[in-house]
């Protein structure tokens, strides 16, 4: 299986348990592989045949950013489930992370695979 990814797509949203955080919008960082083939796409050059990431990002910065969530948890396993029902990938491993949440840290985050590989 071949892997199509998407690395560090930034979308500002409401995440966060504490009052403070509901009130702001913070960046999240996502990281998306998805399994897909492109046998076909990289013999004919025709995007009809490959995984569109294009498609697949601007779905997420649309679902992101008119979301709340108070965890990245829920956040992941939302995503995730979008992305294989919508796009019909069979496998993919998502990060989200959230950049300043433990000061002594750069991120912090999930990962997450769904699927079959």
């Amino acid at each position: 299986m071949d892997i199509v990814f998407i690395k560090d797509l930034k979308v500002d949203t409401t995440i966060g348990v504490y009052d403070w955080e509901r009130s702001i919008k913070q960046q999240v960082h996502i990281d998306l592989e998805m399994g897909y083939g492109i046998s076909q796409a990289a013999a004919t050059d025709e995007l009809q045949y490959t995984l569109n990431y294009q498609a697949v990002s601007e779905r997420i910065i649309e679902f992101v950013q008119q979301s709340e969530f108070k965890l990245i948890e829920t956040m992941a396993e939302q995503i995730a489930e979008i992305i294989l029902r919508e796009f019909t990938v069979p496998w993919l491993a998502l990060t989200v992370s959230k950049p300043g949440a433990v000061p002594q840290a750069s991120s912090v985050g999930v990962r997450i695979e769904r699927g079959c590989r």
